[in-house]
């Protein structure tokens, strides 16, 4: 990666830290919780290290400017069920497609309470164009995604207070 092409970011939650690991970790889980962003998730491997996700992004998720069309495809790096840690590199879509030449993306989810933890996120990339960082918009707009996509996940447990418990 190129040095400086790092954002990071905390996200707060209302739910345990636990809960949100087991949907993160979980492509039909993740799938039910964010209902309206995915279609489908296809898991080659067994969730761990080397596995390669496929995420088929609804029709109005893919229309999003920063999609880069229907499908992203990762490589999970790290799985660390006891730290709470998730490191995935993109392989296609989003702004691997665009602007990006590579993207990795890691969360870790810290207890914050009984029933809260914050998710803190990191998001490590290098440009096509070997441009250094990428605008301010530009980074707010990638790290969103994430953010957006935690809140979605909370909304959902938090009105499901028993599921993934």
């Amino acid at each position: 990666m190129v040095a400086g092409c790092v954002i990071t970011e905390d996200c707060a939650l209302a739910v345990s830290a636990d809960r949100m690991w087991k949907v993160s970790c979980s492509g039909d889980a993740l799938v039910k919780t964010s209902a309206g962003i995915f279609d489908s998730m296809d898991v080659e491997g067994d969730g761990g290290p080397g596995s390669v996700t496929t995420l088929t992004l609804s029709a109005e998720a893919a229309a999003a400017p920063a999609a880069g069309g229907g499908v992203v495809k990762s490589r999970v790096l790290v799985r660390d069920d006891a730290a709470l840690v998730l490191r995935n590199e993109v392989l296609e879509g989003g702004r691997v497609n665009g602007q990006l030449k590579s993207q990795v993306t890691e969360v870790k989810f810290e207890a914050a309470g009984d029933d809260a933890c914050v998710a803190k996120f990191k998001v490590e990339y290098e440009r096509l164009d070997g441009g250094g960082a990428l605008t301010a918009e530009d980074q707010a707009e990638l790290i969103g995604g994430y953010l957006a996509l935690m809140k979605i996940v909370e909304t959902y447990l938090i009105a499901n207070p028993a599921e993934y418990a």
